[in-house]
Formats: structure tokens, C-alpha cells, sequence
């Protein structure tokens, strides 16, 4: 006989909490590698490219450099990217039973095509300064960029087909979703908008770690005439991907509300719907309660409406309206996202990304002078800590997309807790959940330790490759990347 559950007391933490949690931590430390692989792949695009149009020894010098800052992030992120596939199986059968048919046709093409090319041509980058002419070498870092890019939009691709499902039906014999169309999967206009914005993100991410890198080098060791232009380089980056972050943002949250209201209406914490909805900056109130109101609420009038709809009046449907739509269409339940952490995800993701944009336009003012930007210890000390920044974006970005989708797994069609795997147990998920806690945390010092090190130790000595530039039938002798 099963014992009741005495009053007052803890319930017990289910498989799907710990299977929720487990995917939750592996995913979001995963990600914190992904944007570093892409923004700093094409960084080394422009240095490696640099150095073999001028011949100037010192691109080559920081290509090297922060080229192993890159190997460093690819191996961790390879390393637990792989986790997240056999999650699928494992924790989630019920889920991959029932989008297999659409949701692998595009982690296969990753898998085979894109990240196939990105590991090829970076073993033929790591291991060819000696063996290839320099014109070909430029080509295996092109090839691991756009090998990198490629890997991201097929994975979108996976997402936000759960964000905005198209080109499927589900059957009616096995209850499963089945692909109709490749095309439009790998059209989709919620993954059109995803990309750009993830791509956007990732270039902000790496010019934000290359400028602060580039900093305390300057800071510390006196490198001005090596890094000053790298700093230089960095802040406009950091500019143009900042501004196009927040734009591209801006259009990808419209569309989210015609395609998921719900999960922008918790964003906002509007309650009922407005024709003339304030955008809110600073909100509190018992979120789960889900009142008419917030307890307090600072706002600018009809800015949401301008925002979602680019009409003064324009209507934004509220989260109680949008519950009895959603209870009529799919039966009882609730499918108000955590409203609390959607509220403040998005606004922690979108405040970094013009807090970022300030950076660079101060950098840039500083930069105005020769010299002067270079000798600001304050700017270049806080361009240190703003390495920071983008990460705290990218991860609560990352969690307001999946979070504010729930009770959905699938939008609109399959739900979280039918996802899970019927069969696994909660012990089980809970060992597992440990372990990886425990082992990502080991993976994380290491990382960090290796990172340290490789900015402290520096670039190569001036002189080491003299005559690397000569692109002739018997390449330069070029020492391979070492830590």
C-alpha cells in the first residue's frame, strides 16, 4: 500500500523534475561554450587573414594566441555536447519516440555534414602550419567557421521546429509527428530569426572575451603595441553585434507573439489583455498567483504595444485570457509558463545587451585620442570583469526560450511530462544528475585553469616565424599549436 503523504510535509522529487533539472544544468553549461566556438572562429578568420594579405607578423602572432583559447573552448564543448544526444534516449524516450522523425533529420545533418567539416578542417588547421601553403591553411580556418556556423543553424533548426512545429503531421495510427517537409523545417521562420540572432550573439560574445583579453594584456604586461589594435577590433565588434542583437531580437520577440503569446505576455507579466499595453521596466508581485495585477510596476505607457504590433494601440493578448483559449483548445491544465523567471530572463538577457553596447561606444570615445584608450587602467579593468556579460546573457536567454515554452515541450503539441521516459526512475536520473554535476564541475576548473594560463603565458616571442608569410611551393616551418 502506497503511504500518504503527511501534511506540511516535502512531496517527493519526481523522475521528470530530476530529468528536467539534469538536461536543464548539462544544456546550459554546454552553451556557455557554444557562442565562444562560433565568435572566436571567425576572429581567427580576420587575424589568419590579416596576416596573409600584410604579412604582418604580429596577426600571425595573435592568431596562434587566441587560437589556442579556441581549442581550448572546442574541446570542452565537444565534450559535453555529447551528452545532450544521449539524453534524448535515455531520460526522454517518450519525446524521442515522438518527434524522432523530425527532430533527427536535422541533428543528422549537423552530425554528419557541418560539424564533420568544422572537426576536419580544424585537425588540418592544428597541425598543418608546416605541411600547408599559407593560402590553403587560410582555407581550413575559413572552412572551420563556416563549419561552426553551419552546426548552429542546424541545431536551431531541431529547437525551433519544438518552438513553432511546420512541415509535419502527426499520424493518426502511431500518434506520432512525421516529416512532410524538409524545406520547410530548414525555413522556418522562427529558425530565420533564431539563427541570426544567435549568430549576432555569438560574434558579440567572442569580441567581448578578445577585448578583455586583449585588455589585461595591455594592463598587465605593457602589450600595447601588439594588442592595441585588437582592442580596437573588439569594440567594434562588440558595437555592431551589440546593435544587431538587440534588432534582430526585437523582430524575432515580435514574431514570438504571434507564435507563442503566452511566453511573451509572461515576459512582460501582462495579465490581461490591453489595446494600448505598457512595455514594463521594474516589476513585483506574486507572479504564481497570477493576479490582474503586479504589485508594483514601472512602465513606459503603450511601449509593448509599439513594440509587438508597431501600433501605438496595437492589442497584446494577456496570459488569463490567453489560459481560457488554451484550456478551450487542449482541455484543462495550466499552461502559464514560471512567470517570475520569464519576466526577469528576458530582461537580465536584454539589459547585458545594452549595457554591452555602452561599453563599446565608451571604449570607442576613449579610442578617439591615440594612446589614450590604451592607458585608461578603469576602462581597461572593466573591459576585463565585462567578459562576464554575454555569458549571463547567453544563459538567460537560453533559459527564458525553454522555460517560458512550458508546460510545452513540443508548442502546441506534446507536453513536458509526456515527454518524459516511462521506465526510468527517479533514483536513476538523480545518480546520473550527480555525477554530471559533479564531473562538469571538475570539466569547469580545468577550463578555467587552462584559459588562465594560456592568457598569462601570452603569444609566441616576436621573431619565431620569420618568413611565415612567403606562400611558396615549401611552406615556412611553423611550430604547431602547444600549451
Amino acid at each position: 500500500m502506497r503511504a500518504q503523504q503527511r501534511p506540511g510535509s516535502v512531496p517527493p522529487v519526481s523522475a521528470l523534475d530530476l530529468a528536467r533539472w539534469q538536461f536543464a544544468i548539462t544544456t546550459l553549461y554546454h552553451f556557455l561554450f557554444v557562442p565562444v566556438t562560433i565568435g572566436l572562429a571567425w576572429f581567427l578568420v580576420g587575424m589568419q587573414t590579416a596576416w596573409y594579405r600584410t604579412g604582418d607578423e604580429r596577426w600571425l602572432r595573435l592568431t596562434r594566441f587566441f587560437g589556442k583559447l579556441f581549442l581550448i573552448n572546442f574541446a570542452l564543448g565537444v565534450v559535453t555536447g555529447i551528452v545532450q544526444e544521449f539524453q534524448f534516449g535515455m531520460n526522454w524516450s517518450a519525446y524521442s519516440k515522438y518527434v524522432g522523425d523530425v527532430f533527427g533529420a536535422p541533428l543528422a545533418i549537423e552530425g554528419l555534414a557541418a560539424f564533420f567539416i568544422e572537426s576536419t578542417f580544424l585537425g588540418l588547421w592544428i597541425f598543418g602550419w608546416d605541411h600547408l601553403k599559407p593560402k590553403v591553411h587560410l582555407a581550413t580556418v575559413w572552412l572551420v567557421a563556416i563549419g561552426t556556423t553551419a552546426s548552429a543553424y542546424f541545431i536551431l533548426a531541431a529547437n525551433s521546429w519544438m518552438q513553432h512545429p511546420v512541415g509535419y503531421r502527426v499520424n493518426p495510427v502511431t500518434h506520432r509527428a512525421e516529416m512532410t517537409s524538409i524545406a520547410q523545417v530548414l525555413t522556418n521562420s522562427t529558425l530565420i530569426r533564431a539563427f541570426g540572432h544567435t549568430i549576432a550573439a555569438a560574434l558579440l560574445t567572442g569580441a567581448m572575451l578578445v577585448l578583455g583579453v586583449a585588455a589585461w594584456r595591455v594592463r598587465r604586461r605593457g602589450e600595447a603595441e601588439l594588442f592595441g589594435p585588437v582592442l580596437r577590433i573588439g569594440l567594434w565588434t562588440t558595437l555592431a553585434a551589440g546593435i544587431a542583437t538587440v534588432l534582430i531580437g526585437h523582430a524575432q520577440a515580435q514574431l514570438m507573439t504571434k507564435q507563442q503569446p503566452m511566453k511573451m505576455a509572461a515576459a512582460e507579466g501582462l495579465y490581461q489583455t490591453e489595446s494600448d499595453a505598457s512595455f514594463s521596466l521594474f516589476a513585483l508581485g506574486p507572479w504564481e498567483r497570477y493576479p490582474s495585477k503586479n504589485l508594483v510596476n514601472i512602465a513606459i505607457p503603450h511601449g509593448l504595444s509599439i513594440l509587438a504590433t508597431n501600433s501605438w494601440n496595437g492589442t497584446v493578448e494577456g496570459m488569463n485570457d490567453l489560459q481560457a483559449q488554451y484550456e478551450a483548445k487542449y482541455g484543462p491544465g495550466n499552461y502559464k509558463p514560471i512567470v517570475g523567471v520569464t519576466y526577469w530572463t528576458f530582461r537580465i538577457m536584454t539589459g547585458l545587451g545594452f549595457v554591452a553596447i555602452l561599453i563599446a561606444v565608451g571604449g570607442l570615445w576613449l579610442a578617439r585620442k591615440p594612446g589614450r584608450l590604451e592607458r585608461s587602467g578603469r576602462f581597461l579593468g572593466l573591459s576585463v570583469i565585462a567578459i562576464a556579460l554575454p555569458f549571463v546573457a547567453n544563459a538567460t536567454g537560453w533559459l527564458f526560450t525553454e522555460l517560458g515554452r512550458q508546460p510545452w515541450v513540443v508548442q502546441g503539441l506534446l507536453l513536458t511530462k509526456n515527454a518524459v521516459s516511462p521506465t526510468v526512475g527517479a533514483w536513476s536520473v538523480g545518480l546520473t544528475l550527480l555525477g554530471f554535476t559533479v564531473l562538469y564541475g571538475v570539466l569547469a576548473a580545468i577550463e578555467a585553469t587552462l584559459m588562465i594560463r594560456a592568457v598569462k603565458a601570452g603569444p609566441d616571442a616576436a621573431g619565431t616565424f620569420a618568413g611565415a608569410a612567403d606562400d611558396s611551393s615549401r611552406p615556412p616551418k611553423i611550430p604547431s599549436l602547444s600549451y
